[in-house]
């Protein structure tokens, strides 16, 4: 099998594959990706490619002799093909030019053509009339008809393999995984490029050729996209929106959404800082979800409410970031709290440790919006994005990192993550940022000090959570 690669190692094999959507890269990963990336700088016409950004990925896997090795591939196209050598072949080949995914589209660009030309600028007059408009809108129903057939087409195409050799198409894969008939009717097919990531293609070929997974890890080379943070070297989860209906069939497992209650969540506890009848101010660890989850996970919010009662949080923390939360005791108190909040008068200042030196303070303006294809990651977006804003002010430089005080005057998700990470930003991700950096034992991101009128007696509270945690 020329895409099984030998891997000669002493590290120990795992007895269970990993989480391809929560992961640190095992060393057998590890080496197999530096082998990829050799091979690939040894390959001129794909380096190039790859130098302008590109996902890969590895899979180590077991013959039937317990021979060790493993399978390398990309996402989507390199150099504009899907057949390179050294890599696993795509689940289906839609790139034949005389097959049908390629006819249908040169019929599409050709309808394209018709239309552009039709509406170029033409000196109509008496002796030269415009084209009716009947023309033009058969045209493009005629393209929007082929359209969604070649979609459903190329979708029933990718029949992907499970580990009991069963099979199943994408739509199939979709509908089994999204049974809601509302999801269905607004999301009728996967995402566009779904089956082409490379953990898809990897498990396809491991399962086709009767090889045992032992360990996926996806790493990017190149340079960053525009929008997104991706760093050249660093290792990254699956992504959600194509991936996680197909790798929960093909692996026969389910995975929990991002942002569920880490191991040992349920012995985390908030320490409260303050109390009194309308409000609590509490400090809440990192890996305790603020509000419950579709888990039904312990959080602040349930380990609150049965200590005091019904309680109402007015805002969250991410489940990675500790710090301070103001709690609400009543509707009367949640109400005004959340009219702050609405109003910005609620001071919050952040503390993080970031993964190298930056000096200096100032500002970082983003427009950010979700990435509908691997939430809850956050994209800068020029045009679509919603502005937000952070101050931010270095605290201390240490061991090659740097503590940094951050002030956000809006409130987008993942804001201080994304604008520390982005090359626009400040370029340095927060330590253990899984997401937007590299994963550690936990994220140093720390909500440090909270100011706000106290909902009964309007006076100004001010409370600073210390020691720093990191």
């Amino acid at each position: 099998m020329m895409c099984f690669h030998p891997l000669s190692s002493a590290i120990e094999r795992p007895a269970e594959l990993n989480n391809p959507f929560d992961y640190e890269p095992h060393p057998l990963c590890q080496l197999a990706a530096q082998q990829v990336r050799s091979y690939v700088a040894e390959q001129p016409l794909l380096q190039a490619d790859a130098a302008l950004g590109k996902m890969l990925g590895v899979l180590v896997v077991e013959q039937a002799d317990g021979r060790l090795g493993y399978l390398a591939a990309y996402s989507g196209l390199l150099a504009g093909r899907n057949d390179w050598p050294f890599f696993v072949p795509p689940v289906f080949d839609a790139q034949q030019p005389d097959g049908h995914f390629k006819q249908t589209e040169r019929q599409i660009s050709a309808i394209n053509a018709r239309l552009k030309a039709m509406t170029a600028a033409t000196p109509y007059g008496p002796q030269v009339q415009p084209p009716p408009p009947s023309t033009a809108d058969q045209l493009r129903q005629q393209r929007k008809e082929l359209s969604e057939e070649l979609q459903l087409w190329l979708f029933r195409q990718y029949r992907m393999l499970n580990a009991k050799g069963e099979t199943k198409d994408l739509v199939e894969i979709w509908h089994d995984y999204h049974p809601s008939e509302k999801i269905r009717r607004r999301f009728p097919l996967p995402p566009g490029g779904t089956g082409d990531c490379c953990a898809p293609k990897l498990l396809q070929y491991a399962f086709a050729h009767r090889l045992r997974p032992v360990q996926m890890a996806e790493f990017w080379m190149g340079a960053s996209p525009k929008g997104e943070v991706r760093h050249d070297g660093q290792y990254y989860p699956a992504c959600r929106g194509k991936c996680l209906p197909v790798l929960t069939f093909m692996l026969g497992r389910s995975f929990s959404a991002y942002g569920g209650a880490a191991e040992g969540a349920a012995r985390l506890a908030p320490r409260v800082v303050y109390e009194d009848e309308a409000v609590l101010v509490v400090e809440k660890p990192a890996g305790l979800l603020s509000v419950p989850g579709r888990t039904g996970a312990a959080s602040v919010e349930s380990m609150l409410t049965e200590q005091y009662g019904q309680v109402m949080l007015p805002h969250r923390l991410d489940m990675d970031t500790s710090g301070l939360l103001v709690v609400a005791r009543n509707a009367g108190a949640y109400k005004t709290l959340q009219q702050q909040f609405f109003a910005r008068t609620v001071e919050k200042k952040y503390v993080a440790l970031l993964s190298g030196i930056v000096a200096g303070s100032g500002s970082v303006s983003l427009p950010l919006r979700p990435d509908p294809l691997d939430r809850p990651r956050q994209v800068v977006d020029l045009l679509r994005g919603k502005p937000s804003l952070t101050l931010y002010r270095v605290l201390q430089q240490r061991d090659g990192t740097t503590l940094v005080e951050l002030t956000p005057k809006t409130g987008r998700t993942h804001q201080l993550r994304l604008h520390c990470a982005h090359p626009d930003g400040l370029a340095t991700p927060i330590v253990g940022d899984n997401l937007y950096g590299q994963k550690a034992a936990r994220l140093c991101l720390h909500a440090w000090q909270l100011a706000f009128d106290h909902p009964a007696t309007g006076r100004r509270m001010s409370f600073t959570a210390d020691p720093i945690p990191f």
